[in-house]
């Protein structure tokens, strides 16, 4: 059983930074891909951004050049670096752990709350 706990979340100004981090725990294997998600009221859930073991980084359309995804080498946590941020990427953000494992269908944690406004 994986669990993952996000943190970071907050209300921050139009233009401000903010840094997510998702810790995961339990049983993990040596090859996965860590999404983080968000979805505001109302609106779709929306894949922000995500991260493989061997480094391989993807974002969304409207993050790209203000976000960036990394990752600890020690151990399994992943960073979100939301730069610039705009109203509009006000949401509950969420982390997605997917192992590459047969059968695995993923593992969230409960959601860090990120609101932009000034």
């Amino acid at each position: 059983q994986v669990q993952l706990k996000e943190s970071g979340g907050g209300l921050v100004q139009p233009g401000g930074s903010l840094r997510l981090s998702c810790a995961a725990s339990g049983s993990i294997f040596k090859t996965w891909t860590m999404d983080w998600y968000r979805q505001a009221p109302g609106k779709q859930r929306e894949m922000v951004a995500s991260i493989t073991t061997g480094g391989y980084k993807n974002y969304a359309d409207s993050v790209k050049g203000r976000f960036t995804i990394s990752r600890e080498n020690a151990n399994t946590t992943v960073y979100l670096q939301m730069n610039s941020l705009k109203p509009e990427d006000t949401a509950v953000y969420k982390c997605k752990l997917t192992q590459w494992v047969p059968g695995d269908v993923g593992s969230w944690g409960q959601g860090t709350q990120v609101t932009v406004s000034s």
